[in-house]
């Protein structure tokens, strides 16, 4: 199922932020695919975390650090030798943001230098991708997507954190991995901007899915706040496989993959709070929404979304589920979790994905 991404077979790949959800769901795709993963991160949050719970620990080189900590993260790169990086770890809330905005910017910005850093006095590592935020834009709250060329801006901590993030990566691309010098440094350096993901396996707070399913467990009522709010939802998969395209692109030292891509889903997943919360309990088959209407004492985004033009185009990479759909797996995935192998039942979903044909 994975002869498309055969590039990245025997590779020694570095994934930072690896006991995450985005990031152990990419683990567990690049240990299928047969590549040597190298996971470097803080230590998973909670019992209920997907990295623990599929026993990644297990399967691939697991690290503890901090992205902050450059001499260590210097070590790991000499150690090893990763040929590919894709660079995760973060600080991904927008609520903590505004609680922690010094911790946000350390985590996010200073990381993000850190990593590339690191990139750069590593002969071995040939692609780099730097994972930022569909929130790294400017975001004028208009009907259209965003396209790679936008401007980037942020206006709470996360936002713009995300936004310095892709500013960092285009001033060190220039400087240190100028296309029109790639014989010299041999080196490609993306940076890639998804929507909301959701999937099962997230149990990240102060997050819409994890939320509902902390209340339906709990026999609660779901309190939503910003239900009219719009998002661009997609299953985790859908940019997991968009990185992997590119970072394939990248591996056949093609420059023109360098820069920055959108990853985001198809206009119809594109809805409101409200009506993602409607479609879980129906697919569920039980469960109560209450609407918190109260204005947010903070400020939160209610419109969003990405065009993802370039990567259709250029890539011929297309989303493969529609909101039902990805909904439906998300919904799978948690009412199967507590009574089968957790490695098994994402590997199983993995393979339902990729055998989608677009």
């Amino acid at each position: 199922m994975f002869e498309s991404l055969s590039q990245l077979k025997g590779k020694t790949v570095l994934v930072t932020g690896h006991t995450g959800f985005k990031g152990a769901w990419l683990t567990i795709w690049l240990n299928e695919i047969g590549a040597r993963v190298i996971g470097y991160s803080l230590d998973p949050a909670g019992e209920n975390n997907l990295f623990l719970l599929a026993n990644l620990q297990d399967k691939i080189i697991d690290i503890r650090g901090d992205i902050r900590d450059l001499k260590k993260l210097r070590r790991i790169f000499d150690q090893y030798q990763p040929e590919v990086v894709f660079h995760l770890a973060a600080q991904p809330l927008v609520k903590l943001s505004y609680e922690q905005p010094v911790y946000t910017y350390e985590v996010n910005v200073l990381g993000t230098l850190n990593m590339l850093e690191a990139i750069r006095h590593c002969d071995s590592t040939k692609v780099g991708l730097m994972i930022t935020s569909d929130k790294c834009y400017e975001n004028k709250e208009w009907i259209w997507g965003y396209r790679e060329t936008d401007s980037i801006g942020g206006h709470d901590p996360y936002s713009s954190s995300k936004g310095c993030c892709e500013v960092l990566v285009s001033s060190y691309r220039n400087s240190y991995f100028p296309m029109e010098r790639f014989s010299e440094h041999g080196k490609v350096i993306a940076s890639v901007r998804a929507g909301n993901v959701i999937g099962g396996g997230d149990w990240s707070l102060d997050r819409i899915i994890p939320d509902c399913v902390r209340a339906l467990e709990a026999n609660q009522n779901i309190v939503i706040r910003a239900p009219k709010s719009i998002r661009p939802w997609q299953h985790v998969l859908e940019p997991l496989g968009g990185y992997l395209t590119l970072a394939e692109k990248l591996l056949e030292k093609d420059t023109f993959y360098s820069g920055a891509w959108n990853f985001g889903p198809e206009s119809d997943n594109i809805i409101t709070v409200e009506k993602l919360v409607y479609t879980l309990l129906e697919q569920w088959g039980s469960g109560c929404m209450i609407k918190d209407e109260k204005q947010s004492a903070v400020h939160e985004a209610k419109l969003l979304g990405l065009d993802i033009s370039k990567a259709k185009y250029h890539l011929n990479w297309h989303p493969k589920w529609n909101i039902t759909k990805t909904i439906e797996k998300t919904v799978e995935w948690y009412k199967n979790y507590k009574k089968t192998d957790v490695y098994n039942l994402c590997v199983h979903q993995l393979n339902d994905y990729c055998n989608v044909r677009k």
